[in-house]
């Protein structure tokens, strides 16, 4: 069965009833910042909180009465796990799913939620796709592969149908690849329907394979990365295919460029998106000079981020954007000091939270400590007047930002 256009139309219908239709919204904070006119596609808002559903269903609905009697069986530990689980138990079908030793627990809790048997093997996809088809065979279950299969590809292609019938002007499309099922998808419909669009892909710069054999280079593997969802060493070689004839370019995005835009996503839209969909969004904000002039989509592709991970985002954020900032005093161990430094810093406007006042280490003199303050301020801009105030009033400080 070939990915093409005509399959794409015939699995949206098929998938239509059972799937949400996402908006496509303009993202205005977001286009004011980068100067284009930026589109969103929130498959966040998807059943599972991610597009992978649209592609579980398309295959399970292909199904005989003898194969879904006989249940299917899907090797990941995220999205795709949790699309086959939700749509698998819709419709009654039993569904196991593989998932790598050392998965948080409630990645693993959310699938069994949706009536899924869950197995623990290996320590990656890679590592566990092999065991999943020796399982497969062993129980006689149908394998639902997350990208390497057309009918999931074109359920995934879907995407791509919705934005252009509610955003048909726009001129690029930019969609994160990882196994490169989504952009297949995606590239072989939007381009049926509007030839001239550009599609981009983006990968992040540790697992860039498909970049890689895009640019006919060696790819990089290396570390972790917070697009794990995208984090795939072995894209589908149908896929690449498609990705060559229909792609106009890919592109890679940093670890902290991702990072920096899951933030954006959440600062400036109030959008929760997992670090693919960063991976997207960072390729964007990294050439949004080219950009330029032109009406740009986004496919913000999921919003599963562990609550915690994201936590800690937001604080580095902070951090990063000057709004959270560490004051460093070397100070008089005499009393007072500690509520005049307060009170400047409350009369600048900015908050105090976090105080560390030390003493026994020797890095100051002995009638001398060091004080640690941790402030909230409005900007990079604020916390520099506050700093400012403050040796005026003959304080010696320095701010974490002096050290940049």
């Amino acid at each position: 069965m070939a990915l093409d256009p005509a399959l794409i139309t015939k699995t949206y219908e098929a998938i239509k009833p059972a799937t949400m239709r996402t908006p496509t919204v303009h993202a205005a904070r977001l286009s004011l910042h980068l100067g284009i006119d930026l589109y969103l596609k929130l498959e966040n808002l998807q059943h599972t909180n991610a597009f992978k559903a649209r592609g579980a269903l398309a295959k399970l609905l292909t199904l005989s009465e003898g194969e879904r009697a006989a249940g299917v069986i899907a090797c990941s530990a995220g999205n795709h796990a949790q699309g086959v689980a939700y749509h698998a138990s819709r419709l009654g079908i039993p569904a196991v799913i593989v998932m790598p030793e050392g998965t948080p627990f409630n990645k693993i809790k959310r699938t069994k939620d949706f009536g899924a048997e869950v197995v623990l093997h290996g320590t990656g996809f890679d590592e566990g796709v092999q065991f999943t088809h020796e399982m497969a065979a062993k129980k006689g279950m149908t394998f639902v592969h997350p990208f390497d299969d057309p009918v999931v590809a074109a359920g995934q292609g879907t995407v791509a149908l919705e934005m252009l019938e509610q955003a048909p002007d726009l001129d690029v499309i930019v969609v994160p690849i990882g196994g490169g099922g989504l952009i297949a998808g995606m590239a072989v419909a939007a381009k049926s329907v509007k030839p001239e669009v550009q599609i981009i892909g983006a990968q992040a710069a540790n697992f860039d394979a498909v970049k890689a054999a895009f640019d006919q280079v060696r790819p990089n593997f290396g570390g972790a990365t917070l697009a794990e969802g995208i984090a795939v060493r072995a894209p589908a070689p149908a896929n690449l295919a498609v990705i060559k004839s229909h792609v106009d370019r890919v592109e890679t995005a940093t670890e902290a460029e991702i990072e920096a835009a899951v933030f954006d996503l959440l600062s400036y839209e109030k959008i929760v998106a997992e670090g693919a969909a960063g991976a997207g969004l960072a390729v964007i904000e990294k050439h949004a000079k080219d950009l330029r002039g032109k009406k740009v989509g986004l496919v913000v592709c999921g919003g599963n981020i562990d609550s915690r991970l994201l936590s800690t985002l937001i604080l580095r954020g902070l951090v990063r954007d000057g709004r959270i900032t560490r004051l460093t005093f070397e100070i008089d161990d005499t009393p007072g000091q500690l509520s005049d430094i307060s009170r400047i810093i409350g009369a600048a406007g900015a908050n105090v939270i976090e105080v560390i006042h030390q003493r026994m280490m020797q890095s100051v003199s002995l009638k001398q400590a060091e004080l640690e303050i941790v402030i909230e301020a409005r900007d990079q801009s604020h916390v520099a007047e506050t700093v400012s105030q403050l040796r005026d009033a003959g304080f010696k400080v320095r701010a974490d930002s002096d050290l940049d």
